[in-house]
């Protein structure tokens, strides 16, 4: 079988990073276990940020509006019938790692990828869903559509991908490096016409979930890198040199992985922190409002930033149409929501109030550690080099 990028040897401090994460997603285990008003809305919002960042990084504008109602099975906000067609592929994508990805005895083999890439594009028949490429691919660039990257002869895909295949049966090392080489070799054989980025980041998630400590929704690392996607192109172009080269070093993707990560996880505990503060105010809110306790869902959406729709709380509260009105009005005559549009189109946002505390939360905020310092720097340097991205 044809040779793969390799699995770097970690450095000291990679080792040490690696037991920060760990220590830090062990405790995002032991917070999530238990049942908390809270784990529904955040589980929510960070797949919704995921579908989101994996998205935008092919340069897809979803907004987090959109992403939370492919989350929820409702209607676009804004998308239009392409973007809108992504978005949803992507849900079925996720939604088929979330749920198969943590079961027991479950493994990836070259079945599982090209039937995740039919769910990704079964939508467009043209682009070949879940079948390699026969022909050349480039990937392009720039105002001037220079090519910066080319893949593997397509001859050699099928091999490449059973050796893919085969490294993915092994479970050695740790989930978070193994996850990063599969991502790293999948985008680098570019084995399909078109989406090889957004199967090479579920192929990550995927990997993770098998991990088993942290559910898949809270393993990924899709949201940061869509955060950051300058940095991801950089650290591809560090290490492609621009065409197939599996020989050299991986060193570099895979600490940029790590802080990614690190950083994430992070992310996630501030969430979780403030999760537990939001709460202790909307208790607070609907004691003083004499609100009944089924609000309590649609403020803490509102605290994230997330609209509200009248479809949306009847759905989620179990309530008739009559209730739903009436709690809704009386939310905005708090001051706690503020209604947007008429009619059927009319939405929620946070009132001033909750805009307040939110506002409070990010003030309160520190700064997150960097496992890495320099490593952005060291990684624009590097791309400056002719490569891929």
């Amino acid at each position: 079988m044809n040779q793969l990028f390799e699995t770097p040897k970690l450095e000291p401090q990679d080792l040490t990073v690696i037991d920060e994460i760990h220590s830090i997603r062990d405790q995002l285990a032991a917070g999530l276990r238990a049942p908390r008003r809270w784990t529904g809305g955040l589980r929510r919002t960070t797949q919704a940020r995921a579908i989101q960042g994996s998205n935008s990084i092919e340069g897809y504008t979803v907004t987090d509006q959109d992403a939370a109602a492919a989350v929820e099975d409702e209607p676009p906000m804004s998308a239009d019938d392409r973007i809108w067609a992504e978005i949803l592929a992507y849900r079925r994508v996720l939604t088929y790692v979330v749920n198969v990805g943590a079961e027991p005895g479950f493994e990836v083999d070259e079945s599982t990828i090209r039937s995740m890439h039919f769910m990704l594009l079964e939508h467009e028949l043209s682009k070949a869903p879940g079948r390699y490429r026969t022909g050349p691919i480039y990937v392009h660039d720039g105002p001037g559509d220079r090519t910066v990257y080319e893949g593997p002869d397509p001859t050699v895909v099928p091999d490449l991908m059973r050796s893919l295949a085969a490294s993915l049966a092994s479970r050695g090392g740790d989930a978070m490096v193994r996850a990063a080489m599969a991502h790293l070799n999948l985008v680098m054989i570019h084995p399909f016409r078109d989406g090889n980025g957004r199967m090479a980041r579920a192929l990550q998630t995927l990997v993770l979930a098998q991990d088993q400590v942290l559910e898949p929704t809270f393993s990924s690392i899709e949201e940061w890198l869509g955060h950051n996607t300058q940095q991801y192109y950089n650290v591809l172009t560090a290490t492609d040199g621009g065409a197939w080269h599996p020989d050299r070093d991986a060193g570099l993707w895979v600490k940029f992985n790590l802080r990614a990560h690190h950083m994430q996880a992070q992310t996630l505990r501030r969430r979780v922190a403030e999760a537990e503060s939001q709460w202790a105010l909307i208790d607070s809110l609907i004691s003083g409002g004499g609100l009944p306790e089924r609000v309590g869902d649609a403020i803490f959406d509102a605290l994230l930033g997330l609209r509200v729709t009248r479809p949306s709380y009847v759905k989620r509260s179990e309530v008739e149409d009559r209730t739903a009105t009436r709690d809704l009005v009386r939310m905005v005559e708090l001051g706690l929501l503020e209604p947007h549009g008429q009619t059927r189109a009319r939405y929620y946002t946070a009132g001033e109030l909750l805009r307040e505390q939110m506002q409070r939360l990010r003030d309160q905020r520190g700064t997150l550690k960097d496992p890495y310092p320099g490593l952005i720097s060291e990684l624009t340097v590097e791309a400056a080099q002719p490569g891929f991205w």
